[in-house]
């Protein structure tokens, strides 16, 4: 069984642990010698030298340094020297660059939390995150790291942000249950948390389950360790040339090194003597050696040098010299869908109240029952919004509850004043099993209770008529066909006489109103829709790979043409792991959405592309892109919401996080690579 199968006593039993008590120091001790410390191993790094003297393996490289010695041999001493110069800078600048290399590990040891709260020999304590083992029982509240791979043993509305992880967007609710699946992707263990998410919501307590390297972060670690750098395409015909070249220059050697001899011997009909060896010799040396362009090594690097500045004025910024070319030679683009696709913001597009829908992405007006609708979205809301020095508005809190706020700002309605309006004095707290939250505040007609939750469950408890509910229902399902994240807003007028501490769910959450229901969704950036259909005049594919739920995939993907025929088809990570490499091989051009993926699904696409004679560009921000960016032939990561990890695993940045960019930067590539030929 997997840790996620098992019953809480089972864990507990299978890691000899204490739900009470914890681990005792001794074991503790134990564990570790057994185990190692809850650390990310470091990539062993060579030695300054032997980076260096891989910069001269290049095929080229090894024809000129062979160019370099004859010309000293020849006396050709400023030639010679020339030579030299130009392999020792070009070498200094791949050096330098590949400092960028070392970049992806050292930022995923950073991510991880420096302390956490276990329990041990019966008392609550703060440690260093490498002193935690398998075992342990660690306490997490909301602002924590996940300080190594847990089970969730306990838990009070907790809500974990695994979207450097996962690639999904909204928190997930982590419950105390047995999943049943023994194969299960890793996004829907939600009895599970992993080193390095952040709670963002409630309390729980968990037993660690893997630490260090075994850990889901860790897996990742060593994908990057292992993935490797291809030669770019300019790489592969530069190489080409040199060998063409080297073989022409051995050809020349020998024929006029023969044609030298042969003439002296059969027309001057003199002696051959050692003067006159040497000198045939050196002759046909010296044409060998003006056969080999010794500078094109210092051409190329000087246009790729004048192509990045390009790119970084078009907001590309590009880690090494070799990337520009390769850009521009990109036939697939496999892009990530949260933060590059979308606006990495949930964001409310259509409500329905009053009997009818209103799309907010077309007309933002406000009437009565729409402030109505706002104004309790705003109120049962946890969001802390403040205004900053430039009257800017600062939201901190659940990014479903956030999306509130945005469209109260969105319509002219000031979240702040309808806070301070209405000040909460009671509130049940949002339950994942109850589905609810509720608060409770004074009006000037009398105490109402909001209510916002799932819309089954307030219908459910609604007072509505049976048309009316019916008209609800059915307003929820277009809403949620369209892949739309939905909740319905209601309210209950409350006996003012009634003690506050006797508000209890059975008082509140019974016999609402509902006022309307409320759609929501990461939704694609408008100028996206323009880049894609850019690509593909340019003979590009385009591919989504996503973390999230597939519907939510699919409704993207149809939005921005990503998915254009009857054939094209969306497949999640489980079912890509069912397919054999021909199966998939086999689908691969109709598959154009891959949802709910783990990072080696991720590997295993662009490996798959690559392997049908393709250049594949990845994009991606979070740590579970970072090998899938390391494998593609050109990684590019997001500047803004990029982690540290996925940046530093990529070959290119992008400033402003946006798609277009990408599509303008292999104009630009393609333009660079025209220049070089």
């Amino acid at each position: 069984m997997k840790y996620h199968q098992m019953s809480k006593e089972e864990l507990v039993n299978h890691f000899n642990g204490d739900l009470k008590v914890g681990l005792t120091q001794v074991e503790v001790n134990k564990r570790i010698n057994e185990n190692g410390k809850n650390e990310l191993e470091k990539g062993k790094k060579r030695s300054l030298f032997l980076r260096f003297f891989d910069q001269l393996k290049d095929f080229m490289i090894a024809i000129l340094l062979i160019a370099a010695i004859i010309s000293f041999a020849t006396s050709d001493y400023w030639e010679g020297a020339l030579v030299i110069a130009i392999i020792l800078i070009n070498a200094f600048l791949g050096l330098f660059q590949e400092a960028r290399a070392e970049k992806a590990l050292e930022s995923i040891q950073k991510m991880s939390s420096p302390h956490a709260k276990v329990l041990r020999d019966g008392i609550e304590m703060i440690i260093d995150v490498s002193d935690i083992v398998i075992g342990d029982i660690v306490l997490i509240e909301a602002g924590d790291y996940v300080p190594a791979d847990i089970r969730i043993l306990e838990s009070v509305n907790l809500k974990v942000d695994e979207s450097a992880l996962t690639g999904e967007a909204v928190p997930v609710d982590k419950k105390v249950i047995t999943l049943d699946s023994e194969e299960i992707a890793l996004g829907d263990r939600i009895n599970s948390a992993y080193m390095s998410t952040v709670v963002t919501y409630g309390r729980g307590v968990g037993i660690v389950v893997n630490t260090g390297m075994n850990t889901e972060i860790g897996k990742i670690a060593k994908m990057i360790q292992v993935s490797k750098n291809d030669q770019t395409p300019l790489q592969k015909s530069i190489a080409q040339l040199g060998k063409i070249l080297a073989v022409i220059a051995i050809i020349i050697t020998v024929l006029i090194f023969a044609i030298n001899i042969t003439q002296h011997y059969l027309m001057d009909q003199s002696p051959i003597t050692w003067l006159v060896w040497k000198d045939s010799l050196m002759t046909s040396v010296a044409l060998a050696v003006a056969a080999i362009p010794e500078g094109l090594p210092a051409i190329i690097t000087i246009t790729l040098a004048l192509g990045m500045q390009n790119l970084a004025r078009q907001k590309a910024i590009m880690k090494s010299l070799p990337a520009v070319e390769t850009l521009g030679s990109t036939s697939i683009i496999c892009s990530d869908k949260t933060g590059t696709l979308t606006q990495n913001v949930m964001t409310v597009t259509k409500v329905y109240y009053n009997h009818k829908f209103k799309d907010l992405t077309v007309d933002q007006s406000l009437d009565k029952d729409l402030h109505q609708l706002i104004s309790y979205g705003v109120l049962c809301n946890d969001t802390k919004v403040n205004l900053d020095d430039d009257n800017n508005y600062t939201k901190i809190g659940d990014p479903t509850e956030v999306a509130f706020i945005d469209l109260a700002i969105l319509t002219n309605d000031d979240p702040i004043k309808i806070v301070n309006e209405f000040p909460r004095i009671h509130e049940l707290p949002f339950d994942s099993e109850r589905k609810l939250m509720t608060t409770v505040h004074d009006f000037e007609d009398g105490r109402y209770a909001i209510i916002k939750g799932a819309p089954d469950v307030m219908l459910s408890r609604s007072t509505s008529s049976g048309d009316v509910i019916k008209e609800f229902e059915n307003a929820n399902l277009e809403m949620t066909s369209e892949a739309l994240r939905v909740l319905a807003v209601g309210f209950k007028k409350i006996d003012k006489n009634i003690p506050l501490d006797e508000l209890t769910h059975d008082v509140l959450e019974r016999e609402i109103e509902i006022v309307g229901l409320v759609g929501m969704i990461d939704p694609p950036r408008p100028e996206v829709k323009d880049a894609i259909e850019v690509s593909y005049k340019a003979g590009i594919g385009v591919i989504m790979i996503t973390g999230d739920h597939k519907n939510t995939a699919l409704a993207i993907a149809k939005d921005l043409n990503i998915i254009t025929s009857e054939d094209d088809i969306a497949i999640s990570g489980l079912e890509l792991d069912l397919l054999s490499d021909e199966e998939f091989y086999e689908k691969l051009k109709t598959i154009k959405v891959y949802a709910r993926v783990s990072p080696e699904n991720k590997v295993r696409i662009v490996e798959a592309w690559k392997n049908q004679g393709n250049i594949v560009a990845m994009t991606g921000d979070g740590v579970n892109d970072a090998p899938a960016l390391k494998t593609a032939n050109i990684g590019i990561a997001m500047g803004i919401t990029g982690t540290e990890v996925s940046k530093g695993a990529a070959d290119m940045v992008l400033v402003d996080d946006n798609f277009t960019t990408i599509v303008n930067a292999v104009g630009e590539g393609r333009g660079i690579y025209a220049n070089i030929q």
